[in-house]
């Protein structure tokens, strides 16, 4: 941890986008547009660390999304030509 980590007194928030992707940004400042509370706030090491545990996927939702109906699609093709 470098000194400006240990002198940093800023309280953050994590939030999150509609892909399901986590920042950290200042609680006391307003969310930028499209990200929402993710309920965690602290240090920044909390709020990292809070990320790390959960962000376990860091493909974008859609990007999941479409290669589990790829996945669904080919699995239905296989079975269809039994």
């Amino acid at each position: 941890m470098n000194v400006d980590e240990q002198d940093d007194t800023t309280i953050y928030k994590v939030v999150l986008n509609h892909e399901e992707q986590y920042s950290i940004w200042p609680a006391s400042r307003e969310n930028p547009l499209g990200w929402n509370d993710a309920g965690k706030q602290g240090a920044k090491a909390e709020c990292l660390a809070y990320i790390e545990e959960h962000w376990v996927d860091m493909r974008p939702l859609s990007l999941r999304n479409k290669m589990a109906k790829d996945a669904t699609d080919v699995s239905e093709e296989k079975s269809g030509s039994q």
